[in-house]
């Protein structure tokens, strides 16, 4: 027996001083560097901060899709010498192709067949010598886009934030199309969403330097060519003015050969710019551009706003460009961290937005702590003054159980929210519940005439199933509100499951050992019950 109480007062030990390790750095910042720094992290309702829920237009990434499978037809039917008097994006997510003769339909189809097999003919017309085809997407093709669109839409928007420097942001996802972004201690909402929305689709376009810009935003715009503006502002008055720019609809490159983005000063004007690096394809792209078209500008956009326009002067080779313009260094920093991060590959749209002040944050903890306080001293007093003695031993397992609640919380650093504080309560309450049935069954067998310690054991023994029982179902509950519930639901189900799993632990583990170390070393002839 006393080997037995050796090892389980040793573990108990372990358990108590490794749970206050843990805890440690929530309560205090006087530690070692050797210490860890892992602390329970607050959700968005105990320390402030901004909460948005956005939704992903997934309709457009198969826009964007379609129109980028239109501009590789034009290249390969322009390639194998077919000829049409129309090819474009039609209806959103079709492909209209007119040809000149029925014979170019005939070579069109094998070209599909081969190279695009993804594309199906939704329809056919023939009328004497023309020839029309209406081309869209698969089914599948589509789903897959759209679920690609969510995903890399979660991940552009979390490399974003990173970068931005939110501590301990939740982001994930909400249903089909959904994005649920928190971030804890931002106060300006209006720039976080800035910065999470911009879609940063970053092209490279040539500035048409021949045809007339004025006789262009009258209506006259050349056959494959388009207006885009620059906004100017200036920042004395406020006032914005924008210059409008004739340019090729041609994309010569995007966004997504960029390795790298960084803001410097320039040393002649003392204003920010962003530099950008590009990985080895964009390199020779950029090479091969820049030589094919010096002494004409090359037009930056992003977002369908042209950034700057410089002339070509020589070929450049480095793979490195600029991109400047009459912008802060905000401005220059938050552009900087969106083409680092990439471009999203469909715009997103706010559904949910609101800000909870710190103020409440602090109001909602003290609340919070006040309520274990106040209903723990409660259930500490009504059980000593119940099981007397017996009822000291319980309430050593509810102090130990929520300091191994708030140990775990701290080493998987999990997010606690006002519905996890109320899941900490529950759990207290199922610990003393837990106890209670265990001196139940105690003061039971003592009733029939048993012995301290035979009533123990047999306490023990009955009220074990009953126990394990109990807890079993509710974790259950917990893990199905854990895998189907978001938010605040979540919360409530990670501290309800680590709080079942500890007091199983005190209520069954500890408790019996500080009976049997007590019968061990004393000889008790009655048990204070």
């Amino acid at each position: 027996m006393s080997r037995n109480l050796g090892w389980k007062a040793a573990l108990i030990a372990i358990v108590t001083m490794v749970a206050l390790g843990y805890i440690a750095p929530t309560i205090s910042d006087q530690l070692p560097e050797w210490w860890t720094k892992k602390k329970i992290k607050l959700g968005l309702d105990l320390q402030g901060g901004s909460h948005l829920l956005l939704e992903v237009e997934t309709e457009k990434a198969v826009e964007n899709a379609v129109e980028r499978i239109s501009q590789d037809l034009k290249d390969v039917v322009r390639k194998k010498k077919i000829k049409y008097s129309k090819l474009e994006r039609v209806n959103d997510t079709e492909i209209l192709v007119e040809f000149l003769n029925p014979k170019y339909a005939e070579r069109f189809k094998e070209v599909l067949e081969s190279e695009f097999p993804n594309l199906r003919k939704s329809s056919v017309k023939e009328d004497g010598d023309k020839s029309s085809m209406r081309l869209e997407l698969l089914d599948r093709d589509i789903a897959h886009i759209e679920r690609f669109a969510v995903d890399q839409g979660l991940e552009t928007i979390r490399n974003r934030i990173d970068q931005f420097g939110v501590s301990e942001p939740v982001i994930q996802r909400q249903g089909e199309r959904n994005i649920l972004v928190q971030l804890p201690g931002v106060k300006d909402i209006k720039r976080a969403k800035k910065l999470i929305g911009k879609t940063a689709l970053l092209e490279f376009k040539l500035v048409d330097d021949e045809h007339n810009v004025e006789d262009a935003l009258r209506g006259r715009i050349p056959t494959g060519y388009e207006i885009l503006y620059e906004r100017i502002e200036d920042r004395e008055t406020g006032r914005v003015v924008k210059r409008p720019y004739l340019l090729k609809k041609k994309t010569l490159m995007t966004g997504d050969v960029i390795t790298n983005a960084s803001v410097n000063i320039d040393s002649q004007f003392n204003t920010p710019y962003v530099s950008m690096e590009f990985d080895k394809r964009g390199k020779r792209l950029f090479d091969r551009i820049t030589a094919a078209n010096v002494n004409r500008r090359l037009a930056i956009i992003l977002d369908k706003n042209v950034y700057s326009a410089p002339v070509i002067q020589e070929r450049i080779s480095g793979g490195r460009a600029q991109i400047t313009g009459s912008y802060t260094d905000e401005e220059a920093h938050d552009l900087a961290i969106v083409l680092r991060a990439g471009s999203l590959p469909a715009p997103v749209r706010y559904l949910e937005e609101r800000t909870v002040g710190p103020s409440l944050g602090k109001d909602s903890i003290h609340s919070g702590i006040l309520s274990i306080i106040i209903g723990g001293l409660f259930v500490l007093l009504f059980v000593v003054f119940y099981y007397r003695l017996s009822g000291v031993v319980t309430n050593i397992a509810l102090v130990l159980n929520f300091v191994l609640i708030a140990a775990v919380l701290a080493a998987f650093q999990a997010t606690l929210t006002l519905p996890g504080i109320a899941g900490i309560v529950l759990t207290l309450g199922m610990a003393v519940d837990a106890n209670i049935l265990i001196l139940e069954r105690i003061r039971e067998e003592l009733s029939l005439g048993k012995t301290p310690r035979s009533a123990i054991d047999s306490g023990y023994s009955r009220a074990f199933l009953t126990i394990i029982d109990a807890n079993l179902t509710t974790l259950i509950a917990a893990i199905v509100l854990f895998q189907f519930g978001t938010g605040p639901i979540k919360g409530f189900a990670v501290t309800l499951s680590i709080g079942i799993a500890v007091s199983l632990f005190t209520a069954i583990f500890v408790t019996r050992f500080v009976y049997d170390f007590v019968f061990t070393r004393t000889r008790i002839r009655a048990l204070s019950i």
